[in-house]
């Protein structure tokens, strides 16, 4: 039997990257899934995909930084289904910049989107993860341990995803329902092709290092995975876990090795 067979998932962010690559998988292995993001024609491409593997999909259209919308989703998702038991907050944009020559709206943005955003999620969906005895996701990242000269405004957001899903786990501990934070490593995305201010431009290159990508179908896998066993936090990939672990573990040389580095403008 599928490990989510008859389960309902929603995951915000679904248009694209991982968190489309996350809804697939989960359809694949037996779960009904409410697609969130902010264009409409990127998720019902999704939710045609999902249906051709048998299963059902809601396209609910939804902003994150709009609280009274995030909770409305969540209602008309247990609407429509009748339950819900996997809510993976996956919504995020990355907004990048030396410190200094980052703005304070910049700044907010990439709190509201990333921080306040997958908040939001969480206490939309778990009154219904409670009565399901339920799965709550946040998708971290490796620099949620490990911080990059030019990404401060992001290490910070995903460095506080790391301290909600953490703390979250420990309350809901006992409850029925689980918290898992996953932190990938680099995977491809289009999170590159995204400004500061959240718009678009497919004609943008990704400098990522392409030797260290990973593909999105083997990172939702791992995701899934990690899902199901209820995994307070995993981190992924190699590299992802020696990133991880140095920024950890081994600060003074992180800053040794990566305050050298410079950020193009």
């Amino acid at each position: 039997m599928a490990a989510f067979s008859g389960q309902v998932a929603w995951i915000t962010g679904a248009g694209s990257g991982i968190g489309r690559a996350i809804a697939l998988e989960l359809a694949q292995q037996g779960a009904h899934v409410a697609l969130s993001g902010r264009r409409k024609n990127r998720l019902e491409l999704v939710a045609a995909d999902i249906e051709r593997t048998g299963q059902q999909a809601l396209v609910a259209t939804c902003d994150v930084t709009d609280d009274t919308v995030v909770t409305a989703t969540a209602k008309r998702i247990v609407s429509h289904f009748g339950h819900l038991d996997v809510a993976v907050a996956n919504a995020g944009m990355s907004v990048a910049g030396r410190f200094e020559n980052l703005t304070t709206a910049e700044w907010r943005r990439q709190l509201d989107v990333n921080v306040i955003g997958a908040v939001s999620t969480a206490r939309a969906a778990l009154p219904y993860l409670r009565d399901s005895g339920g799965r709550m996701v946040f998708v971290g990242s490796v620099m949620g341990f490990l911080c990059i000269p030019g990404n401060s405004a992001y290490s910070a957001s995903k460095f506080a995803i790391r301290a909600i899903g953490l703390t979250l786990a420990q309350e809901l501990e006992g409850t029925g329902v689980s918290c898992t934070t996953v932190h990938p490593g680099f995977v491809e995305s289009e999170i590159a092709k995204v400004d500061n201010r959240g718009h678009y431009h497919p004609e943008r290159s990704d400098k990522r290092p392409a030797f260290l990508m990973w593909k999105t179908d083997k990172a939702a896998k791992v995701i899934v995975d990690a899902i199901r066993r209820r995994k307070r936090e995993y981190v992924f990939s190699t590299h992802g876990r020696v990133g991880a672990f140095v920024g950890a573990h081994a600060p003074g040389i992180a800053h040794a090795l990566l305050s050298k580095t410079r950020q193009k403008e």
